[in-house]
Order: C-alpha cells, then structure tokens, then sequence
C-alpha cells in the first residue's frame, strides 16, 4: 500500500521521503520519484508531515514508542498522518506523547486494496480534531476520493475496525448459508445472485463471494492480520461494556482458521475453514452441453 501511495503523492508534486524494511524496494521508491532513505529516523528527521503506512498494531507501537519512537525526530509544528488500520485503546498514549511534542495528530484508516491505493481511489476513515483535518486535506485528496472526518481521536480506528467485523462476520455468515444452499442442491451461483438482489444483500454477496467461488481467498492481508483486528474490536467492547455475542463467534472462526492453516495470506481463509469442514468447496455447477 505504501508504494502507490507514495507514488501518487511525489506525482503531485510533494517532496516525498520514503523508507520501509525491504531495502529491495529501494529501486522502486526511487522510479517512482520520491527519494529513499535506509532507516525510519532517517527519513523522519525533520519532516513536516509523517506519514505511517504499516501492517497492524504492533509495528505502530514499535515505531511510535519508546526510546525509538520517530516522534523524536519530528519538529514543533509537524504533523503525524497514520493511515494504519489500528486501534484506539493503544494508540491513546502515543497519539498523547505525540500532541505534547506540539505534533498535530490525523489517523486515517484505509480501505481498499492495492489497486485503490495506486489509482488514489482509498476510502479514509478520519480521526482528529478539524484543525489537523483541514491542514492535511490536500494530502488526503491526493490519496483518496472518499475521506470522512468521522470525529475526534481514535474515531477512525474504530470506525474502520468495524467495517471490518461486519465485513469479515458477512463472510462467515454468507459461506455458511452458501454451504447449506449447496448442500441442499440449490445452484450457489443462482443463489448467490438471489441473496444479492434481496433483503439480505450485502457488497459481500455482489462481489468478493465470486472471489470464493473461483478459489481466491484474497491473498493481500495475512488471515493472522484479520485475527488481530478482530481481537482489536474484542477489547473495544470489554472497554465500553457492550454485548459481543455475534463477534465472539466471528472472531473464534478467524482464530481457528489462523491455527489451521497458519499465519498466510487470505482475508478469506476463514470461509476456506468453513468449506473444509464441509467436506466440500463453494464452487458453481458446470452446465452440462445440452443435445
């Protein structure tokens, strides 16, 4: 995600410095008109903007905390744009130290993949006071063409971590009925089409179920990541006391999923669980040549 991104901000003309553990991405950063940098200080130091694209939860904390923390490199009157998918409840703190240092603070979550990422089509799911916002706006226009202030700090995690519980509960909940469907001889392409055009139509069903159906379990996020997430939205709900019957469940398929099949790549690895455990995989009939 960080390289399109990347691209799309040195294409329009910001001074774009660009460093990421892979130092055989070098090349790229640098074709792609934004200058390299072989360490995270390095490529921080001084910035006016900093913006963090990483996996998950615990490769923010490492970078944004502790002794380390590139916060230290940043200037009085810089800003911190993190577009990781994280969580509110750890983030508290670091976003704290952050503003101390007298760094303004945005978090803007994605979503969409990495083909969004490289036509600067990403949906952003802000979090911030509006001052910050508006100050980054034409960054986030660079990026993205559907960008929502959804309120203070950590509303945007939290707003993109449950998309992605109902996201991921559609898939659980759709390749179970799929499977029962199938069992039951009905055609899954035809009713797949069915459930879309009907009350319980979802995105899912109209177009990552086909996904499935041709043996893709979306291969660009890990199934360990989705469990993260997950486990994430766990504790938002121990945090403000909210019922979590339906999630629980969502996630505890994720996590067996994860134990199955190990740490790969598949948002979808949990429907590919369920389809083992059926003995059979969601595929369409093929049509038999009529005489």
């Amino acid at each position: 995600m960080g390289l399109p991104i990347s691209r799309n901000l040195a294409a329009a003309g910001w001074n774009v410095v660009v460093t990421d553990i892979r130092p055989e991405v070098a090349d790229a950063v640098r074709s792609s008109g934004a200058r390299w940098k072989p360490s995270a200080q390095a490529a921080a130091a001084g910035a006016d903007v900093l913006v963090t694209v990483l996996p998950g939860i615990p490769e923010i904390r490492s970078l944004m905390s502790g002794p380390a923390s590139l916060l230290r490199e940043l200037p009085t009157g810089a800003a911190w744009l993190d577009l990781t998918s994280s969580s509110p409840l750890p983030m508290r703190a670091i976003q704290e130290d952050a503003r101390s240092r007298g760094v303004a603070v945005l978090e803007a979550p994605m979503g969409g993949g990495p083909e969004a990422a490289a036509a600067g089509t990403l949906q952003l799911f802000a979090g911030g006071d509006a001052t910050s916002y508006e100050f980054l706006l034409p960054l986030l226009e660079t990026i993205a063409d559907r960008i929502s202030l959804v309120g203070g700090a950590g509303s945007g995690y939290t707003a993109k971590l449950l998309v992605n519980l109902l996201w991921f509960g559609q898939a659980v909940a759709s390749a179970e009925a799929m499977l029962l469907g199938q069992a039951a001889g009905l055609d899954v392409e035809a009713l797949r089409a069915l459930l879309a055009n009907s009350a319980a139509g979802s995105d899912f069903l109209r177009h990552d179920l086909g996904r499935v159906f041709a043996g893709d379990y979306l291969p660009l996020f890990g199934v360990d990541r989705c469990v993260e997430e997950l486990e994430a939205v766990t504790e938002l709900f121990r945090e403000h006391g909210v019922p979590s019957e339906l999630s629980q469940v969502v996630t505890r398929v994720h996590q067996e999923a994860a134990a199955r099949f190990g740490p790969v790549d598949g948002e979808l690895m949990a429907v590919a669980l369920l389809e083992e455990r059926a003995g059979t995989p969601l595929r369409p009939q093929p049509i038999a040549p009529s005489d």
